[in-house]
């Protein structure tokens, strides 16, 4: 039998805790984390402060009496202050103050991450917040409530940032959205596919500030207005959404970091220190698409991630098959999803690539109803001709499925040519006869 110490309590560490008290019940397992509560969806707070959905309680999918039911000891709102490697000692401190020390013989991190937060002079006034954890979202919600808080600003157009802006517009909100870079969403689609949804965005009244960096906030206690350097505007409320860093102050000194500050991991989820263990957005991940270590926070990596090391932490080797990154949004009706590498991305990345793209009807021109334009890319080593990524765009819902057999493409190192005659069954109350699919793989160079 072996004591386990897991420090932190959400997606990833809440995989790993489940993996082995579910299948070694033998072991003790001690879970450290300093909210005051666990396993919250953040990627649920849009829809919730958006009123999509009757409330935040569905965003919860566990709770700490399901753990201490299986037996293991779960410590809320307790701080872990430093770790004792060499000992194998964790020290922390409970929210009354009391000292908390905790022994083990394995260790598994899931600290995840932190808003990275600008200096930017006035962030500390009043009505300036992040959305990552329960407490924010929900004092974001309550902030809205207030009709006398009407403007609305969004720094940063990433994922969080796009959704967030969405929600407080479907609150009746004036929302601007800024982002340094030229259009939103850049980490995950190409030009092509940021602008369909930048247009949606204005479409729906949404007030959009590209290539445009914030300078300062303005207010006496609470924030009424936001500088940029291209001009000032007023501003009631701020969002922050910039990103996000690994959070690896506990064992940055002692453990072998990646380039962006993640602890670095192997297949099975191991540190550089024997009998330690990193998960989801603290570690590092093995990217199919690049074949090497890279970082991708995301909840679906983070508990594949907790998994891997629940197993191996155990005794029973388990090796990771990587991640390709597949990810999506949905905003105002219009939904976009990616897997792998945009053509932007590789080519950062010094790879040689091309791509096809392809735009058609998802069913035949005969059904009326429901019937929406598709937009496609596949993304594919120029050589080995090998699919790297793909990006598909509509406001039909379905197109989300398709994703998935990129995402196993990429894993596989399949090919853009034997996509060309890949077999798609056809029935007009789903598609077209000619695939946009195969119709694209099909017009690659």
């Amino acid at each position: 039998m072996s004591k386990i110490v897991i420090v932190g309590a959400n997606h990833a560490g809440i995989a790993a805790a489940n993996t082995i008290l579910d299948n070694y019940p033998e072991n003790e397992v001690v879970i450290l984390d300093r909210n005051s509560n666990m396993s919250y969806l953040g990627c649920g707070t849009a829809l919730w402060v958006g009123r999509q959905i009757e409330g935040y309680e569905g965003l919860f999918y566990t709770k700490k009496e399901d753990f201490e039911a299986k037996g293991a000891i779960i410590l809320m709102e307790t701080v872990v202050d430093r770790i004792d490697f060499d000992k194998k000692v964790v020290f922390g401190t409970k929210k009354d103050g009391s000292a908390v020390e905790q022994s083990y013989d394995k260790l598994i991190l899931a600290t995840g991450s932190i808003p990275l937060n600008p200096p930017i002079p006035g962030r500390d006034l009043k009505h300036i917040q992040n959305v990552k954890v329960f407490q924010e979202g929900a004092l974001l919600d309550e902030t809205l409530n207030d009709a006398a808080l009407e403007n609305v600003a969004v720094i940063g157009a990433g994922y969080i940032g796009v959704e967030i802006a969405e929600a407080a517009k479907r609150r009746g909100k004036t929302v601007r959205l800024f982002d340094a870079l030229d259009s939103c969403l850049g980490e995950y689609y190409d030009r092509s596919f940021t602008d369909r949804m930048a247009e949606n965005m204005k479409n729906h009244g949404i007030e959009l500030h590209f290539s445009e960096k914030v300078q300062e906030f303005k207010g006496t206690d609470q924030v009424s207005s936001i500088v940029t350097d291209k001009g000032e505007y007023a501003a009631d409320v701020v969002v922050m959404s910039v990103g996000f860093r690994p959070n690896n102050q506990l064992g940055k000194e002692t453990l072998d970091l990646t380039k962006n500050g993640a602890y670095r991991v192997n297949l099975k989820q191991e540190t550089s220190l024997k009998d330690v263990y990193a998960v989801g957005d603290c570690a590092s991940i093995y990217s199919n698409a690049t074949q090497s270590e890279t970082y991708i926070a995301l909840a679906t990596n983070a508990v594949r991630s907790g998994i891997v090391a629940g197993h191996n932490v155990c005794g029973t080797p388990l090796e990771s098959i990587g991640v390709q990154g597949s990810s999506g949004i949905s905003i105002f009706g219009y939904n976009m999803v990616s897997t792998g590498l945009t053509v932007r991305a590789a080519e950062r990345l010094g790879m040689d690539v091309s791509y096809t793209e392809y735009e058609d009807m998802q069913k035949p021109e005969f059904i009326k109803e429901g019937n929406e334009k598709v937009n496609i890319r596949i993304v594919y080593e120029t050589t080995s001709r090998r699919v790297i990524g793909a990006q598909i765009a509509s406001f039909d819902a379905s197109i989300a499925m398709g994703i998935h057999m990129f995402s196993l493409a990429v894993e596989e190192k399949v090919t853009i040519d034997k996509l060309k005659l890949l077999d798609i069954f056809f029935l007009p109350h789903f598609n077209k006869p000619y695939n946009y699919i195969t119709m694209a793989a099909l017009s690659a160079k």
